[in-house]
């Protein structure tokens, strides 16, 4: 095959199918190993790359552009097959914008075979992620560091810092999400956030579900359960330009308080993850897609008034 046929294949085809299947970061299946490589034909493939890339971050960002991401994650340390199919259907049916799953390889291609909404992979190690975009995952996320609290670890802005710069060095075009750990203070979160936002992140996700214990039952205990994220997003939104989720220990009274705050949208794990069977998963991800859309048109209705009284 010359090196303009594979420009026209590469250029016909804008689907996640062929830039997850043929065009990887490393564009390893489509180099030769033989030593004398077509210049031509790699700046060619490179090229082609780079625009198919920014057009998949641009899809995966979207949603966020429009303040009504939402993102199911699965579990960072959560490599159980069956319950992560049954997270991945109940976001694709339930009305999910993202899901997010462990940053395993098996695992990505078992995501994409359920459903058509962007992969995304969490994890702390920023060599573990190229493998994982090869197999299909479109965004990648360090964070959802719950399982490490409660193994009494934590980490610095620094070590987030570090990690950010590996991961961005390695994935240059990938979407890229941090978590913003709730451990630091609030005016600290911000700090950490604008560091972020100037290292090239492109969504900053906030936490504190795990550091709530709510005095009250029902709906006061679930807005209390919220309370630290929803301060994070609302004060880091106020300070970066880039799209911030909201996330950890929110459920469908709480998330459309978050976009309130300022949130682009929200991340929902344990709400959905921790349920017995994927029937449940979906009324539960219906839930706060309804609510999500409910606070939508609230916002519009409240923008249309004042519009009109000006």
């Amino acid at each position: 095959m010359n090196s303009s046929s594979i420009c026209m294949a590469i250029s016909a085809s804008s689907s996640n199918t062929t830039l997850n299947q043929c065009l990887s970061p490393f564009l390893g299946k489509l180099f030769p190993s033989k030593p004398n490589q077509n210049l031509r034909r790699t700046a060619c493939v490179r090229a082609n790359t780079k625009a198919l890339l920014s057009s998949s971050k641009q899809a995966v960002l979207n949603d966020f552009h429009e303040r009504r991401a939402l993102k199911i994650i699965s579990g960072l340390q959560n490599f159980d097959r069956e319950n992560v199919a049954s997270v991945v259907t109940a976001a694709d049916k339930g009305g999910a914008t993202h899901v997010d799953i462990a940053c395993d390889p098996d695992l990505v291609r078992l995501a994409i075979g359920l459903t058509s909404l962007p992969v995304c992979v969490s994890s702390v190690d920023p060599a573990a992620f190229s493998a994982a975009v090869e197999a299909g995952a479109l965004m990648v996320e360090i964070g959802n560091y719950d399982s490490f609290y409660e193994a009494g670890v934590v980490f610095s802005p620094e070590q987030i810092l570090k990690l950010t710069k590996e991961t961005r060095s390695n994935l240059p075009s990938i979407t890229l999400s941090v978590t913003v750990p709730h451990t630091l203070s609030l005016p600290d979160q911000v700090k950490l956030a604008e560091m972020l936002e100037k290292e090239g992140v492109d969504v900053i996700q906030t936490e504190g579900g795990k550091c709530s214990t709510p005095s009250k039952s029902g709906v006061l205990g679930l807005i209390e359960k919220a309370t630290p994220t929803l301060a994070a997003a609302y004060s880091t939104s106020r300070a970066v330009k880039i799209p911030v989720m909201c996330s950890s220990g929110l459920s469908a009274v709480t998330a459309p308080m978050a976009i309130t705050a300022g949130a682009a949208g929200v991340g929902v794990g344990s709400a959905v993850n921790k349920l017995n069977d994927v029937i449940a998963m979906v009324a539960e991800v219906r839930s706060i897609a309804e609510s999500l859309k409910m606070a939508a048109a609230n916002q519009q209705i409240t923008h249309t008034d004042r519009s009109f009284m000006m």
